[in-house]
């Protein structure tokens, strides 16, 4: 289909409104739906933290405590209260359930996608209105590129499909700057509409048989038919929302949650001179008091209950430390974050230099004259750079910390495929003008705006593109011989060679790298973002998520198993103890307390102790690898055999014995 056909569909598709925005929800949910929901509750919990919340949820549902988290028996300080309440919540709807433990992700990750979405629409809405020309192709298919852009890649996917509360947080803060932006561009956006549309929000020409389909409206979902414009208190709603994310964000991580977001925002602003009158506009005390309204009580209360224990952990050691220390071993080169933006945002990552060089963000005057609502993509640069900077300077290093930067990511490389899509439009001279298009409107149409790539900088990183899908290609194929031995699935090498996943893999993203090659060298710029996507469509389908399942098969279900079994055979008073690991996954689907001991000689100990006390059973569970009973000094004839599952064992250890 060319494009001139596609704009004439999508014309007469603008006409029916319900139908554009049904089309649109449907493109959302099977994008969404193959990266969060598909197989969402098919797997079991995954070692070691996605357990730490299921089960601290499970605990606060079922006591009815909603203010102090426990796990295990012990208060669970790590994070604020919004993800078990999320979870918990989802418990009393859908039962306690890996489905229901992962929800919340998957929704998060829904709600940031949805509305990226619709802002992009929007601003290019915009854009075709302050050009007064219509360009629906280029408007819904650049929205629909970022949302899969920002669903299909690696880190969006593994958080959006793990019962933490990293995703709930980037849903949150992501959401909350793409309220702040339609709030910023919708206050500048209303006083255009009004002064050259006559305030009334859409263009309206002569119904003549010649005359082409009016400019959208760019405060309509659907560009066509919508309202002419929206309320005068519409951006401090925009406003509003962003505060209310704000304080979910707060109870999601903590102090990052405000930090974050106001460093972008203060950035964006002050570079662009703008930050008293925009604070004047969103009624800054206000929000604040707003935010505090929501946050604050929690942290009252919890503070109330627990005291100087609770400042102490999270204020202390899960904020202060991990910004200014090593936590838990967490240390990583300056340059982590530049490998995790490259493998967590793969295959696209390699157009984001690109996709900031066609900014030319140190042109400050052009940026200051720009319209509010064509800052997007600068706003997506600090949004990027902010998040990039603030943890590369944090001395604790994780792969999730940078997860609230991939939603910029997308909408940079998006906007970077619209510049190609307008340039190969406005070669074909395909833009439906109105009859009231200004001459310097028209002109500018048909010159290279000032963020368009430079063809010769766009044909090395197609090149790049290539070379580094082939490695993808390369690396898969030899992924089997480079895994190492592991000791709770020791099994998993063989059974991951023998499935023959990783060469199908390896075939994919060769056949990408071809394709990728072939639309190089005809260039045929376009269809670049678009093979990226099929090509980790099908490595999702049909390589991911069955190496998933072979992965919970041998690291996993044994532990399931055994946990069923404790449970089936557990006398009144007997304990369960874990020698050598600590998998939280036992707390979960047991639902009962779980001794860890790390060391086999302690555990030993441990139960010789017991043995002489006469606790309240005279017997004692041990679940560990079948190595470990010689090492705790026990005889085959001191304990009884319950259950042996993968790597583990479950034994039952006579304390008269």
């Amino acid at each position: 289909m060319t494009i001139r056909a596609l704009d004439q569909l999508l014309t007469r598709i603008g006409k029916r409104p319900a139908f554009v925005i049904a089309l649109s929800t449907l493109w959302l949910i099977l994008v969404g739906g193959i990266a969060f929901f598909w197989h969402l509750g098919s797997i079991g919990l995954i070692d070691e933290t996605e357990p730490l919340f299921a089960e601290a949820s499970r605990q606060m549902y079922t006591t009815g405590d909603w203010i102090t988290p426990f796990f295990n028996g012990k208060t669970r300080f790590d994070k604020p209260a919004l993800i078990y309440w999320c979870q918990a919540i989802a418990y009393s709807i859908f039962g306690v359930n890996e489905w229901a433990v992962r929800l919340p992700s998957a929704i998060a990750a829904m709600a940031v996608i949805g509305l990226a979405f619709y802002t992009v629409q929007w601003q290019l809405a915009k854009q075709d209105a302050l050009e007064q020309v219509f360009r629906p192709s280029r408007r819904w298919l650049t929205a629909g590129v970022v949302a899969a852009v920002m669903a299909l890649n690696p880190e969006m996917i593994v958080w959006g499909r793990t019962g933490v509360s990293d995703m709930l947080l980037t849903g949150c803060i992501g959401s909350a700057l793409l309220c702040f932006f339609l709030g910023y561009a919708s206050q500048e956006g209303s006083e255009i509409g009004d002064r050259e549309q006559g305030g009334h929000g859409e263009y309206h020409t002569p119904h003549t048989p010649h005359t082409p389909p009016t400019a959208p409206n760019p405060h309509s979902l659907g560009g066509v038919g919508a309202p002419s414009s929206p309320p005068p208190h519409l951006p401090k709603k925009w406003y509003l929302a962003c505060y209310v994310l704000i304080a979910g964000a707060i109870l999601t991580k903590g102090p990052v949650g405000i930090v974050l977001p106001g460093l972008i925002i203060s950035a964006f602003l002050l570079y662009l001179g703008k930050f008293r009158e925009v604070m004047r506009e969103m009624r800054l005390l206000l929000g604040m008091l707003i935010i505090l309204v929501l946050s604050l009580p929690w942290y009252v209360l919890v503070t109330w209950r627990n005291g100087w224990n609770y400042i102490n952990s999270f204020f202390g050691y899960h904020n202060i430390e991990r910004f200014t220390e090593v936590v838990n071993g967490h240390t990583a080169p300056w340059y982590f974050y530049f490998l995790v933006v490259l493998l967590g945002f793969a295959p696209y990552s390699v157009y984001l230099p690109l996709s900031m060089a066609r900014l030319k963000f140190w042109q400050r005057k052009y940026w200051c004259s720009q319209e509010r609502s064509q800052q997007l993509g600068l706003f997506a640069f600090f949004w990027f750079v902010s998040i990039f900077g603030f943890f590369t300077i944090a001395v604790t290093k994780l792969p999730s910390y940078v997860l609230p930067l991939m939603p910029a990511a997308a909408i940079l490389v998006g906007l970077l495929w619209s510049d190609l899509l307008k340039e190969h439009r406005l070669s074909k001279q395909t833009d439906i003008l109105t009859p009231h298009t200004p001459r310097r409107a028209m002109a500018r149409l048909y010159i290279t705006s000032p963020t368009s790539p430079l063809p010769s900088s766009l044909l090395w990183t197609g090149w790049v593109n290539v070379i580094f899908v082939s490695a993808i290609a390369v690396a898969l194929f030899y992924v089997p011989r480079l895994l190492g031995a592991d000791p709770a699935a020791p099994q998993f090498r063989q059974m991951l060679q023998q499935s023959g996943l990783t060469t199908l893999g390896s075939v994919i993203w060769l056949v990408c790298a071809v394709v990728l090659a072939v639309v190089i060298l005809r260039r045929r710029w376009r269809l670049l973002i678009g093979v990226n996507l099929l090509a980790f469509a099908l490595s999702l389908i049909f390589v991911l998520t069955p190496a998933l399942f072979l992965i919970d098969q041998e690291r996993q279900l044994p532990l399931r198993e055994l946990s069923a079994i404790a449970v089936q055979v557990q006398k009144p008073g007997e304990e369960l103890v874990m020698v050598g690991f600590q998998k939280p996954t036992v707390v979960f689907y047991s639902q009962r307390p779980v001794n860890y001991i790390k060391m086999s000689a302690a555990a030993g100990d441990y139960v010789r102790k017991e043995a002489v006390n006469k606790t309240q059973s005279d017997s004692i569970l041990v679940l560990a690898q079948p190595k470990k009973f010689p090492e705790m000094g026990l005889q085959s004839n001191s304990y009884q055999t319950l259950g042996k599952s993968g790597a583990y064992q479950l034994i039952r250890v006579l304390l008269n014995k």
